[in-house]
């Protein structure tokens, strides 16, 4: 396995990954509902977390086994975010999303960041509590004009 910065060329495969996880593993935590209004928005990959080189994809030869990163705030630069994070879900347990929040931490901290925040679905709260966030409380995440994503935001801080 290999991990690297994304970059746009990624879109297609990282758009196929979103596709072939979001649907299977959030339906036991979202109702149709939910996930029919949600999910063309969020099987996209955003094209400028492609090109931040803080948003990372893992490869095993040419599959794609995983993507996610993380971003500085935009007025805290103490605050970095996790941004869309996602596993094959052939590959769940496996270790990918551990090593993508490991290696987000350590280049969150060598930008000086000092504390990261998330918003995970629901699906993924064990997982972040698992690599040292906790819990702040429920919120929605507006994705784009009226749709809204119910989420719960998360917090760690980040050892130096």
């Amino acid at each position: 396995m290999f991990i690297r910065p994304a970059t746009a060329s990624d879109k297609g495969a990282v758009d196929a990954l979103l596709a072939r996880s979001y649907p299977v593993l959030l339906a036991r935590d979202y109702t149709a509902q939910e996930l029919a209004a949600t999910l063309p928005v969020m099987t996209c990959a955003r094209p400028e977390l492609l090109g931040c080189g803080t948003y990372y994809v893992i490869e095993d030869g040419a599959a794609l086994l995983g993507a996610g990163g993380w971003t500085p705030d935009a007025t805290d630069p103490a605050l970095g975010h996790i941004r869309h994070v996602v596993t094959d879900p052939r590959q769940l347990r496996s270790g990918v999303a551990t090593w993508l929040m490991h290696h987000s931490f350590d280049s969150a901290r060598a930008a000086g960041v000092q504390r990261m925040e998330c918003w995970a679905t629901r699906t993924a709260e064990g997982f972040y509590h698992a690599v040292g966030f906790r819990t702040l409380g429920p919120m929605d995440v507006t994705l784009t004009g009226s749709i809204t994503f119910p989420a719960i935001r998360m917090a760690r801080a980040l050892d130096v």
